[in-house]
């Protein structure tokens, strides 16, 4: 079983790669910051980048082989990618199931 917050460290890790590509706008590291909507700090190709950076470590760090944008996230009435911490429950849930 994988825990929340191991899933917040993938997150977390993969959003420090992420920064250490930018010169400006470092994307934040809090449960709350948004991955999606305008308050969002990213763009379409940087959640595309982030949820493969999150799959990578996945499979990487615990032999996961998980599709995060999968047809069951991209169905649900609230999407799993508001914020970080909306991705990680989502992420426990399916991988725990």
């Amino acid at each position: 079983m994988i825990t929340e917050q191991q899933i917040t460290d993938v997150i977390y890790s993969v959003i420090d790669q992420m920064n250490e590509l930018r010169d400006q706008n470092l994307i934040d590291k809090g449960l709350q910051t948004p991955l999606i909507g305008q308050r969002s700090q990213l763009d379409s190709v940087d959640l595309v980048n982030l949820l493969l950076g999150v799959e990578e470590q996945l499979e990487d760090e615990f032999d996961i082989s998980f599709v995060v944008a999968n047809e069951k996230a991209l169905s649900l009435k609230n999407s799993p990618f508001r914020t970080v911490k909306t991705l990680t429950d989502y992420l426990t849930d399916s991988i725990n199931q």
